[in-house]
């Protein structure tokens, strides 16, 4: 697998769970060579961050970012992108509809969408990607250093 330099995380309209994902990744990685974008899958006008989740990385000791939603484009696919989504239809979405994806797209991370529900649902999905983000920088570091995948 080529080196990773690029990640995005796509979900939904991409107002919650992948600029969540973003934010916690671009802490993780500080200093490090990797740019991490959040994109949402199906984006009909630029929609700030969703307020619970804007509170739970508040209350994580992250500071979001001046944010608006993005549509996912051809154009963010650069050489290394992994291109990360919340479930298996989003999955089949990018890679039907965006070219070049095919060979990118990685695994679902299988984040239930907290839309809508209560601030300590955001705060569970918060930690699940926490540890799914972790899990996925130490395969990376391990990939990067030639090491079983």
């Amino acid at each position: 697998m080529e080196e990773i330099k690029r990640v995005i995380f796509a979900a939904g309209s991409g107002t919650s769970r992948a600029p969540m994902a973003a934010a916690i990744m671009k802490q993780m990685t500080e200093g490090k060579d990797i740019d991490v974008l959040a994109r949402g899958v199906v984006v009909l006008f630029p929609e700030p961050m969703n307020q619970k989740t804007e509170a739970v990385l508040i209350s994580n000791g992250i500071a979001p970012d001046n944010f608006a939603a993005e549509q996912l484009t051809a154009a963010d696919i650069v050489p290394g992108t992994l291109i990360l989504t919340m479930d298996e239809a989003q999955r089949v979405k990018v890679i039907e509809e965006i070219e070049g994806a095919s060979t990118y797209v990685g695994d679902e991370i299988e984040v239930v969408d907290p839309y809508g529900a209560s601030l300590q649902t955001y705060g569970l999905c918060f930690e699940v990607l926490k540890k799914s983000i972790e899990k996925l920088l130490a395969k990376l570091e391990t990939d990067d250093k030639g090491g079983a995948s």
